[in-house]
């Protein structure tokens, strides 16, 4: 279960780095009150999650998450380009969580 949370903690960073990016520094009420909102969910999620789960590959599957659907979420709507060595990166990204999570103190 605590998995399910982190994961869906990684997907509310997601949430609030784009609600940042939206506010235009907190100047628009909707994308700040939704960031508020989001951080609170994803950082709640992951201090549930990190009850259990031990601290490093918790923390990098969370911001794994966060950073490369933040990514993905801005190459596919807010126009910020895409190349090979983006895509590259975000294979890697996800690569290094993967890796820090098989050779983890869980497993």
């Amino acid at each position: 279960m605590a998995w399910i949370v982190l994961m869906l903690s990684g997907v509310l960073e997601a949430g609030w780095a784009i609600s940042l990016k939206l506010s235009e520094g907190f100047s628009k009420l909707v994308p700040s009150a939704s960031f508020l909102v989001l951080a609170g969910l994803s950082f709640s999620g992951l201090a549930w999650a990190m009850r259990v789960l031990p601290a490093g590959p918790a923390y990098a599957v969370w911001t794994g998450i966060g950073a490369a659907l933040t990514a993905v979420i801005g190459m596919v709507w807010l126009g910020e380009g895409t190349s090979v060595i983006k895509t590259l990166s975000l294979v890697l990204i996800v690569s290094g969580v993967i890796g820090l999570n098989l050779t983890g103190d869980g497993h």
